[in-house]
C-alpha cells in the first residue's frame, strides 16, 4: 500500500515498543487489504500523519498478518483507528468516517 513516509508499519512485534511504550498520542488505523472502506480512510490516515507529523505518531496494522494485537484490543470492525495517549488506549473510531470524526477524535487527546 502506498503511503506517506510520517506512517509506521505497526505489527504484533513492535506494537508495544512504538505504540504502548510512546509518550504523546498515538493512532492505529486496524486494515486489512481486502477492505474495501480500508482503503477509503487510509489516505486520510495519511493525510492526518503528514498534517500532525512531529505532533501525533500514526501507525497503519494489517489485522490478518498481525492478529494478536487486533485481538488484544478486540478490535471486530475494520477498519479501526485506535488512539492512544501515553501507550493507553483513550479512543476507537470504526468505520469509514469521514475526516473530520478523525479529527475531532485526535484533538480531543492533545494537549
Amino acid at each position: 500500500m502506498a503511503g506517506s513516509e510520517n506512517v509506521l508499519e505497526v505489527s504484533d512485534n513492535n506494537f508495544a515498543q512504538e505504540i504502548e511504550q510512546s509518550q504523546g498520542v498515538s493512532i492505529v488505523d486496524f486494515w486489512a487489504e481486502w477492505c474495501g472502506p480500508c482503503h477509503i480512510i487510509g489516505p486520510v490516515v495519511e493525510q492526518l500523519a503528514d498534517e500532525y507529523s512531529g505532533k501525533v505518531k500514526v501507525g497503519k496494522l494489517d489485522v490478518d498478518a498481525n492478529p494478536q494485537t487486533a485481538l488484544k484490543f478486540n478490535v471486530r470492525s475494520i477498519p479501526s483507528v485506535l488512539f492512544f495517549k501515553d501507550g493507553t488506549h483513550v479512543d476507537t473510531v470504526v468505520g469509514a468516517v469521514p475526516k473530520t470524526a478523525l479529527v475531532s477524535a485526535l484533538e480531543k487527546h492533545l494537549d
